[in-house]
């Protein structure tokens, strides 16, 4: 296990620098060069053709929707768009790539010199992007083993149907001068990209299904020093928890590193779930992918008036909006982090908001019994079979009194299972609230001459003992009656 350092003892010693490298898979129906399925899933190995496995005399062919949806990231992130921009072959070992090299963009990509704010704890950090370029997926490698990890692997299985995917990457500058804040402003910078790529609509961004991963650079100098320390990548982190942790992680190991006396390592490492690091491979400099333009595909020339139609497309920026909807709902900062913390949860409420719902409850929906039932099933909130005018419409029933919050939750069972919208749901499970004085009275006196006591102590003056028999009278009718109304009979037989 690794020496670590004390946090707070890192940052008396130590300037951290931060570098963030960003891979977005695009949502684009066919790949990137050619017209294969570019949707998740299906049987590994059956969303290929010879130009996706680079097979001889295969040409590949750009995918223009790929370039519209490069050029509206750049535009969102602030970034000077190229009038003109080329591909070339980034020449590496690839087990998952059966043509051995990637198509890519190096020296000339799409979009540059980009700028974006983050805030974090109240104060506002520029990040500064250097690049965003376009590129190709590799496959997927599945490791055959006890742990599934390539250390311990009996073999390793290829798909190749993720071969192809159009992939953008985001590459920002040297990040300095963050302090103690690094961890949290790269969590930050993360959700702010994730949120972007769903506003913009170019990418699902579902970080556990791989849409959107991050490469994290840091490193470590001694105060005051005049040049960088030596940097380590850790690869293909896919949470924003991860991270945050990741960073905190790293710079807790270089730090007890270099205050031994040691030096760091310019290399990959790779993240585990648990809480750490390990060595992957020592890091190459571009050079050594031996880049060259790529014979095969004419450069990416958009016009300056097409750009600017693209422009035009652009949506609301998430901050703005974020800080227009918490005005609107009137939701405290705590309130809406946690909104913005759940993936999807924004639009959901949002939708459901539009759909006739408060703010309170809309987020008290999502964020509390859909949020367990997404959490249980391991998807997404925007997975779960209910739609934002199907949550509106049960606390609706809830303010008509049809509805009970328990029996709410019965009816989303219903809707979750397929049953039908919720009025459906409500006749057919037989959940409407019974408010009928004849049923609700005969289960009153019911519970009255079960609990004679309680019903004594209520005659003689102390009401609070209500709830016992309201209590009965509920569990008698299954959660299913008025319990205002209960009440009122209960005090009327016994006042």
């Amino acid at each position: 296990m690794d020496e670590l350092m004390d946090f707070d003892e890192v940052l008396a010693s130590f300037d951290p620098t931060l570098g963030l490298e960003v891979h977005v898979e695009l949502n684009t129906a066919t790949k990137m060069f050619c017209a294969c399925d570019n949707t998740p899933g299906g049987e590994p190995n059956t969303k290929t053709c010879p130009v996706c496995l680079g097979l001889p005399g295969s040409l590949p062919v750009v995918n223009g929707q790929a370039v519209e949806s490069a050029i509206r990231i750049g535009l969102a992130l602030g970034c000077s768009i190229a009038p003109w921009s080329r591909f070339a072959r980034k020449n590496y070992f690839y087990p998952d790539m059966t043509k051995d090299f990637q198509t890519s963009q190096y020296d000339e990509p799409i979009c540059f010199d980009g700028h974006v704010d983050l805030e974090v704890d109240g104060r506002t950090y520029g990040i500064e992007i250097e690049r965003v370029h376009m590129e190709e997926d590799a496959g997927k490698l599945t490791h055959v083993g006890a742990s599934g990890r390539i250390q311990d692997a009996e073999a390793s299985l290829v798909d190749f149907n993720r071969a192809g995917t159009p992939l953008m990457e985001i590459v920002t500058r040297p990040i300095g001068g963050l302090g103690a804040k690094t961890p949290e402003v790269g969590r930050a910078y993360l959700a702010h990209l994730r949120e972007l790529m769903v506003a913009l609509g170019v990418s699902d961004a579902r970080m556990e299904a791989g849409n959107l991963r991050c490469d994290v650079n840091i490193s470590l100098a001694p105060k005051g020093a005049t040049e960088l320390g030596k940097r380590t990548e850790t690869k293909n982190v896919n949470s924003l928890r991860s991270v945050e942790d990741a960073l905190r992680y790293e710079m807790r190991r270089q730090g007890a590193l270099l205050a031994a006396g040691g030096t760091v390592t310019q290399e990959t490492r790779h993240w585990h779930e648990e809480g750490w690091t390990s060595p992957g491979r020592s890091k190459e400099q571009a050079e050594d992918y031996r880049y060259f333009p790529e014979p095969d595909l004419v450069p990416v020339a958009p016009s300056a008036a097409w750009v600017e139609e693209l422009r035009a497309t652009l949506p609301e920026p998430p901050a703005r909006r974020r800080a227009r909807l918490q005005d609107a709902w009137g939701f405290t900062d705590l309130e809406m982090r946690d909104v913005v913390g759940n993936a999807g949860s924004l639009d959901l409420i949002d939708a459901t908001v539009t759909a006739g719902a408060s703010p309170a409850t809309a987020r008290k929906w999502w964020l509390g019994e859909l949020a367990r039932r997404a959490n249980e099933a391991g998807v997404e909130l925007a997975g779960l079979a209910i739609t934002p005018a199907q949550v509106a419409r049960v606390q609706a029933l809830v303010e008509a009194g049809t509805l009970t919050d328990k029996l709410a939750r019965d009816a989303f069972d219903g809707v979750l299972a397929g049953e039908g919208d919720p009025d459906a749901v409500v006749a057919a499970r037989g959940l409407a609230v019974v408010s009928d004085d004849g049923a609700l009275g005969a289960a009153v006196d019911a519970a009255i001459a079960a609990m004679p006591d309680v019903a004594d102590k209520i005659r003689a003056g102390k009401v609070q003992a209500a709830g016992a028999l309201i209590g009965a009278v509920m569990k008698q009718m299954r959660g299913q009656a008025d319990a205002a109304r209960v009440r009122e009979l209960v005090l009327e037989r016994l006042g």
